[in-house]
């Protein structure tokens, strides 16, 4: 009797560990996938634009950490144009990195990036600013970073006007 109380309260805690672990992996795909979103540049014609980019799917073997779409990059604002799209997942920030050629095993972690927040949505059009005092000249690369993970979703190498 007691070594089946045992077994019972043992598989509990395990289940229930494995299934927060399990939630936490599906909760974007349930719940967060649909969202799209609608940013817009405000006074486009008056801005200057710095530079364009392509997110590209870094990894073609890895079907979870994927991106795509253009962004727009003005003198103080990042614009992901509205055909932009990743994998869904935690914690997925923008970053703009020194490095122009940014692959998988990079560690972005370790670079001067810089941490233009948290991805709004996984779809459409987002606007970032840019914090003053920021030489875009300096940097290569948008990337979308998982935080949570410490993984590369998708990089954009920055084309200069």
């Amino acid at each position: 009797m007691r070594k089946g109380i045992i077994i019972f309260l043992v598989g509990g805690v395990l289940g229930a560990a494995a299934g927060f672990a399990l939630g936490i992996f599906v909760y974007p795909y349930l719940f967060l996938a649909d969202i799209v979103a609608a940013d817009k540049v405000e006074d486009q014609a008056a801005r200057k634009v710095v530079a364009t980019g392509l997110f590209i799917h870094a990894n073609p073997r890895d079907p979870i950490h994927y991106g795509k779409g253009r962004l727009t990059v003005y003198q103080n604002l990042v614009h992901l144009d509205s055909d932009f799209e990743v994998g869904p997942g935690p914690k997925f920030h923008v970053y703009l990195v020194p490095e122009t050629n940014v692959i998988p095993s990079t560690n972005v972690a370790r670079t001067m990036f810089v941490d233009l927040g948290r991805l709004k949505a996984f779809k459409g059009s987002q606007n970032y600013p840019v914090p003053a005092g920021v030489d875009l000249k300096q940097y290569g690369s948008v990337v979308i970073w998982c935080e949570q993970f410490g993984v590369l979703i998708s990089p954009a190498a920055l084309k200069f006007q």
